[in-house]
């Protein structure tokens, strides 16, 4: 199977959002909606969405989004609408570089994820306020007063179900539909190549490095094991569990490896414990290490990007890594 670019995929993926948008309303990824513009006498009537706190009446065509957290900011950017503003992971220093610089260069950031800062939030004077419960939970009330706010009850494994919830508070059910079934139509072209090569029976471990949380091994509910299971991979024992991730200490780093090792690093390498753990006799025993399988990936796409474009962007390094 042909392999992609990001900029290719993007510009297939805006163009499948584009023909399922409402006529008159621009819905390119190319193309940012956050503040631009006056609503107009077509402007569609609010829409009523069943949130995680309940019944939410938000505009029928938001134009001034806050984003407070990377699920709903790949939303977001997938369908269209550039916030104007968008909390990230403390961690992070920086937008997610798998969306190009022009598609972020208007967002502002209003603080860390889980502890935004409302006056910068109240500045942008927003019309719809993104986020979900695990961060926000505790600050809904405030939230609320500043705009309406729509909240998931948490982010992670249930991204696939979120998404509608973010489309329709968006006004952009038609497209997300449209982004929903390209993504799975990417999903079983990977896993198609993956087989005809005979390569989805090989085992993909997932590992990250959290500053202040460890070595962390990913198992089946997760952003990033969704992902591979869609394509149809195989994972190694210890990581095909229901469960989100597992901290794994140092002495069981077998517990990480497999035929084909990814990871990333959150935070600061040093303090995360990467440095120290890959120059140990621990990591370097790891077949996936001594066979040279073992890979960097980006820890904002593969474990905070938590949309769809991440995911397709995923796919396509997936295969790449494999081989096919």
């Amino acid at each position: 199977m042909h392999r992609i670019t990001r900029r290719t995929l993007l510009t297939g993926l805006g163009a499948a959002g584009l023909a399922a948008c409402t006529p008159g309303r621009p819905s390119s990824p190319a193309a940012p909606v956050g503040g631009l513009g006056t609503a107009g006498a077509d402007t569609p009537p609010p829409v009523t969405v069943t949130a995680a706190t309940g019944l939410v009446q938000v505009p029928g065509a938001p134009l001034r989004v806050v984003v407070l957290d990377t699920d709903v900011l790949d939303s977001a950017l997938t369908l269209g609408i550039t916030p104007l503003g968008a909390a990230l992971p403390a961690g992070d220093t920086g937008f997610p570089e798998y969306w190009p610089a022009s598609r972020v260069a208007g967002v502002r950031l209003v603080g860390p994820a889980g502890a935004p800062d409302l006056a910068a939030v109240r500045a942008l004077r927003p019309d719809l306020i993104l986020s979900n419960q695990a961060r926000d939970g505790d600050r809904y009330d405030q939230l609320r007063e500043l705009a309406p706010t729509v909240l998931t009850q948490t982010t992670g494994a249930p991204w696939k179900a979120n998404f509608p919830l973010h489309a329709q508070a968006l006004g952009r059910e038609a497209a997300g539909a449209a982004f929903v079934a390209a993504y799975q139509k990417h999903a079983g072209q990977v896993a198609q190549a993956l087989s005809a090569a005979k390569l989805s029976g090989r085992k993909v471990s997932l590992v990250r490095f959290v500053e202040g949380g460890g070595v962390r091994a990913y198992g089946k509910q997760s952003f990033p094991g969704i992902v591979l299971s869609d394509a149809g991979v195989a994972r190694p024992d210890a990581q095909n569990v229901d469960q989100s991730d597992v901290e794994v200490p140092p002495d069981q780093l077998g517990r990480v490896d497999g035929d084909l090792l990814l990871y990333s690093v959150y935070g600061d390498r040093a303090r995360a414990g990467a440095d120290a753990v890959q120059a140990g006799p621990g990591w370097q025993a790891l077949g996936a290490v001594k066979a040279h399988r073992a890979f960097p990936v980006d820890d904002q796409l593969w474990f905070q990007g938590l949309g769809y474009t991440a995911a397709n962007f995923m796919l396509d390094e997936l295969q790449r890594f494999l081989g096919a």
